[in-house]
């Protein structure tokens, strides 16, 4: 994959220039546009000092910064943009043109911070090259990137990763969305409210236009993804997203797609992370001359759920990274006299408990049939310890990531020994009054003594193996996430 060019062109409307290398073909334009290019790339690196000073953390690690409001101020030609809005297109000849100036005309007339239209080439064959250089020669604000892959997540990844502008948000070029939920789109993030914004088709209040086919595979795709990866926005396929910049810094390491895939694995990463994703009913229009391929990459979205899923089972995406510090959710405020989180972790730790105990019954039950009562309550208790550790570990507490789970689990095996006691306790006491007990019996005396370790696990779960956190300001390197 390689960056052939990026270009700007002068244009007019007091937009900001985009910033970046400029490529050797590129041109250069006249009027001072080198003194412009150059304050340009001095208020870009302005910028990306100001990020830096706010999250001192390398790329990739540490916790992300607050939310802050971005501050408003006069748009200049000189200002850094404070929204990049990448078009991805492959042999888009006919409809980039017209997409891109109106765009611009909505963006210049609307939009009242500086901003950057980013067309994004994917190795096109046709004259699509030529028609990108133009616009960003003929239009300020405009720039243009060369890629010889293919794929529209890797596009984003290109031109997102390399952005100076603290919102980033894409559209697909065919502009089916209404333009007027852009402003809405971006609000959330420029104000500080949220992480991700996505623009939602099948929202109660969204207005669509489109064929009985797309709309099936539409609803059928989202409902697979709310039933396999218990998704909770509403359209992950829609071409109408936007995100923050430090969110973007590291989430996309994290992102393996550079396909039709990217958006769905960015939002679902974003949503286990905890990250609070805006939805914006849209207005919508199909494109009857599309040129996507719907089995291909119905297909190649099933193979992203599976590998997606599977990571999120085994836990091996460290989406710690993605945590905001501690104070920034309101949630985390102490209040006096209310425990934190105490009547949702009693909800979570019930239901964890319930379906560990049917789990256990059933281990129990099986392993019965080969080895004695003592042997098979072992046995069904360790195996279904360790899965109810994990499970109150992720559900009940709120921890994420690898961090500390080995300890967790340690920890986990204590209270393990602490409710094998109470079990085989119970059992060797019903063995010696009775002799030779009926297996209901045992299932009943059983299910006493777990009721009993159940109360006893919870307490210790929440006072020592998941301790809530004693100071509103916790150290950004612990590795404990809630």
């Amino acid at each position: 994959m390689t960056t052939d060019s990026l270009r700007s062109g002068p244009g007019a409307n007091g937009r900001s220039s985009p910033t970046g290398p400029t490529g050797p073909t590129g041109p250069k334009g006249t009027n001072g546009r080198d003194s412009q290019d150059s304050r340009d790339r001095r208020d870009s690196q302005d910028s990306r000092d100001r990020r830096d000073s706010r999250d001192s953390s390398e790329p990739g690690t540490g916790r992300l910064p607050v939310r802050e409001h971005l501050p408003a101020g006069p748009v200049t030609a000189s200002r850094v943009p404070v929204l990049d809005v990448v078009v991805p297109v492959y042999n888009e000849e006919k409809d980039l043109r017209p997409c891109v100036l109106r765009l611009h005309d909505h963006l210049s007339r609307t939009f009242p911070y500086a901003f950057r239209i980013t067309v994004a080439d994917n190795a096109s064959t046709d004259s699509t090259p030529a028609v990108a250089a133009a616009l960003a020669a003929e239009l300020r604000g405009v720039a243009y990137v060369r890629l010889e892959e293919k794929g529209r997540g890797r596009a984003l990844r290109t031109v997102w990763s390399g952005s100076d502008a603290p919102v980033l948000a894409y559209m697909d070029v065919d502009l089916s969305t209404d333009l007027n939920a852009l402003l809405p789109l971006v609000a959330p993030l420029i104000s500080g409210h949220s992480d991700l914004a996505i623009g939602s088709r099948l929202a109660r209040s969204a207005r669509v236009v489109r064929g009985s086919k797309r709309e099936f595979i539409s609803r059928a795709y989202n409902l697979i993804l709310r039933s396999s990866l218990a998704a909770g926005f509403s359209d992950a396929q829609c071409g109408f997203k936007a995100i923050r910049g430090e969110v973007a810094e590291r989430l996309l390491p994290m992102v393996e797609d550079s396909g039709w895939f990217f958006d769905t694995e960015l939002l679902v990463l974003a949503e286990r992370a905890g990250l609070r994703i805006h939805e914006v009913p849209v207005d919508w229009i199909d494109d009857p001359d599309s040129t996507v391929h719907i089995v291909r990459t119905a297909t190649e979205d099933l193979k992203g759920v599976w590998r997606v899923g599977r990571a999120l089972a085994v836990g091996a995406l460290p989406l710690d990274r993605l945590a905001r510090p501690f104070g920034d959710d309101p949630r985390d405020r102490a209040l006096t006299g209310v425990p934190r989180g105490l009547a949702r972790q009693l909800v979570g730790f019930c239901v964890v408990g319930a379906l560990s105990t049917l789990f256990y019954l059933a281990l129990y039950s099986l392993f019965r049939l080969g080895v004695g009562p003592q042997l098979a309550n072992g046995g069904a208790l360790l195996v279904s310890a360790v899965a109810n550790t994990a499970a109150n570990r992720r559900l009940t507490f709120g921890v994420r990531g690898r961090g500390g789970a080995v300890r967790h689990q340690a920890q986990g095996l204590v209270v393990f020994a602490i409710g094998l006691a109470l079990t085989s306790g119970s059992l060797a006491a019903l063995g010696a009054a009775s002799g030779s007990p009926s297996h209901g019996t045992e299932l009943a005396v059983l299910i006493t003594a777990n009721l009993a370790a159940t109360v006893l696990r919870f307490l210790l779960l929440r006072a020592w193996v998941f301790p809530a956190r004693a100071c509103p300001d916790p150290d950004p390197d612990s590795e404990d996430v809630r």
